[in-house]
């Protein structure tokens, strides 16, 4: 029997999300890639039982995470009843519809029916009676935005999730869907999008901005960028990296000799911080207070462990974020 660390607390940072009461741990972890049919389940364990013992409260899935689709959910609800059921109320779980997950014309986008439909089949894979999130997953063009809001809205009042996050939408988009739950009162408190060093999306489509104006949280994904922001990728394509086993997300065209150069150059500046790149890398992202947390994904134990250690020190110089930039935004390909 699971009994998890007695000094799990101790030094894990928590942020509050924006200006309601929930906090989340600054490092959360996310149940996407190692988490489907085809990992070992015993290591799947091992991999909460880490975070977990060292603070990491949230865990975050998707209705599509796996492959295939609904594996994460369902292997995460043996997970909970085999090592968790006593500390459900310790804990944050997420989940998303918005994705693709089933054929027909409602298995998809941002529907009433399509987010209703899902949460259900995710409780019933997870074994739960609610979660403690749940985001729409994507911004949908054709449906009113009226209408994912208020099924997000009935999601709440139905007891099935106690707060609604919002994920991959732009500063503007987000800035109506807010109007429009708020007039429901609804708790609407993190949104979740992609962000790292290479990536500033949010900052040029006003999400992150927006965030911060209307005091809400911000849990960013990908802050390594698939792998690119560590050491695994200078010395060549390692044949168990995600290039050579998947390829949907990262492939051998994104790795040119211009990028190898500037991780070089990254790295050398996370040595001077006496930190490794992957820990700079979060660090980055963690030195802005209008983050919440940031998702790492790991498949080995000493990964989360690795990457805890970037909350030790995520205060930068402006000559070294002025470096930063400069290798990585001013001299970014084309």
């Amino acid at each position: 029997m699971y009994q998890a660390s007695k000094e799990r607390y101790q030094s894990m940072p928590y942020n509050r999300c924006g200006n309601s009461g929930l906090k989340l741990p600054t490092i959360s972890l996310g149940l996407w890639h190692n988490f489907g049919a085809d990992h070992d389940y015993q290591n799947m364990r091992e991999l909460c039982r880490t975070a977990f013992d060292h603070g990491i409260t949230h865990f975050d899935l998707a209705n599509n995470y796996g492959p295939p689709e609904g594996a994460a959910e369902s292997n995460f609800g043996k997970i909970l009843k085999d090592d968790f059921s006593e500390y459900r109320d310790e804990l944050i779980i997420s989940t998303k519809a918005g994705y693709y997950m089933w054929e027909g014309p409602y298995g998809d986008w941002g529907s009433r029916k399509y987010l209703i439909a899902s949460l259900d089949q995710s409780l019933k894979r997870m074994n739960l009676s609610y979660v403690d999130i749940f985001y729409h997953h994507r911004m949908d063009p054709d449906t009113p935005l009226e209408e994912t809001m208020e099924a997000l809205a009935q999601i709440v009042r139905s007891g099935k999730a106690l707060y609604v996050g919002l994920s991959n939408y732009d500063g503007a988009t987000l800035n109506g869907a807010c109007a429009i739950l708020n007039e429901k009162h609804v708790p609407f408190v993190i949104n979740q999008n992609r962000y790292n060093i290479f990536d500033r999306t949010i900052e040029k489509n006003g999400l992150k901005d927006m965030a911060k104006s209307l005091e809400k949280g911000l849990i960013c994904f990908s802050p390594l960028a698939q792998g690119l922001l560590t050491d695994r990728y200078l010395n060549g394509i390692p044949a168990d990296s995600r290039v050579r086993t998947d390829g949907r997300f990262l492939n051998e065209n994104q790795i040119t000799h211009k990028k190898i150069e500037q991780i070089a150059s990254l790295r050398g500046i996370a040595e001077e911080r006496g930190q490794t790149l992957s820990e700079m890398a979060l660090a980055w992202i963690l030195k802005d207070t209008s983050v919440t947390s940031v998702l790492i994904g790991a498949s080995k134990p000493s990964q989360i462990l690795d990457n805890i250690k970037a909350t030790e020190n995520t205060v930068f110089s402006k000559e070294e974020l002025e470096k930063i930039d400069r290798i990585s935004v001013e001299n970014k390909e084309l």
